[in-house]
């Protein structure tokens, strides 16, 4: 099957480099985003458990629907919710993490995860301090670097990204920050699509704009959002491109509320690689 997806020279390589090194990790901390935690799992995670053990991290709590994101508490196991931008929210996971400390010596552990889910936050939060490369640029860390603190002996890695998945796995992930739009034909195409999606599942509220008619065509609400953003053009047209972004942004950022896009019991209408159906 040929790549659908950006996946750049650095991601290859620390793979590479991480499954070299698997055999001297006491564990393997895999973050999600709490707001679609099937889509957002490391496709290394299947083969990468069957080696070490695995604590999943839920990251962006503090953006998930509440109930839904405790559906999921209960179907995962070894999986904790967090707002890791905070210090004490990662005391919990600090504590899971230190049962699997040898007697004789430092905890050696791995933080893996696709891009953009706050797996450099959840680093800077267990050294306690900025080392780590931070951003909203999916892929920022770009190779394999150890940390130390505390007891603890920590290996970052590149956000790696399934080559081989489908494009609608691209499409959720784009919404979420965590891919380029452009894999997905550009803002326009991922925000008419995230419209679609938010008319199926009947969460109209994240929607920044009032519907007109439950059944209108998802392009149409892309044009009003962007008169609403202020994208105009010459001749008073909507430049849907932009609209689709300041769109996507306003919903990954959350401004435009708490959700959860999946559920753990529920037939996946946008398919990745059977995570739902394949919980610890």
């Amino acid at each position: 099957m040929p790549r659908t997806v950006w996946y750049p020279g650095h991601m290859a390589k620390g793979t590479r480099k991480l499954y070299e090194l698997v055999s001297k990790l006491d564990i393997i901390i895999e973050v999600r985003d709490s707001r679609a935690p099937s889509s957002t799992s490391s496709p290394l995670i299947h083969s990468l458990r069957k080696i070490k053990p695995v604590i999943h991290v839920l990251s962006r709590k503090d953006l998930a629907d509440e109930e839904k994101l405790n559906l999921w508490l209960k179907a995962l196991k070894h999986t904790y919710a967090a707002d890791i931008r905070k210090q004490n929210g990662v005391a919990l996971i600090r504590k899971a993490i230190m049962k699997f400390k040898p007697a004789h010596r430092e905890i050696r552990l791995a933080v893996v995860g696709i891009p953009n889910v706050g797996k450099s936050l959840l680093l800077n939060s267990l050294i306690a301090k900025s080392n780590a490369s931070v951003g909203n640029i999916p892929g920022i860390t770009k190779s394999v670097s150890w940390y130390r603190n505390d007891g603890m002996l920590i290996v970052d890695s590149p956000g790696i990204l399934d080559p081989h998945a489908e494009e609608g796995a691209h499409l959720m992930l784009s919404w979420l920050g965590c891919a380029k739009a452009d894999v997905v034909g550009g803002w326009e195409n991922a925000a008419v699509n995230l419209i679609r999606f938010l008319n199926a599942k009947k969460f109209y509220s994240h929607i920044p704009v009032e519907l007109e008619d439950i059944n209108e065509a998802p392009e149409i609400t892309l044009e009003r959002i962007g008169k609403k953003y202020g994208c105009l053009i010459s001749g008073g047209r909507v430049n849907l491109e932009l609209a689709g972004q300041k769109f996507i942004e306003a919903f990954s950022s959350g401004r435009l509320g708490r959700v959860c896009l999946e559920l753990p019991d529920e037939e996946r209408a946008i398919d990745f690689h059977s995570e739902a159906a394949d919980v610890d």
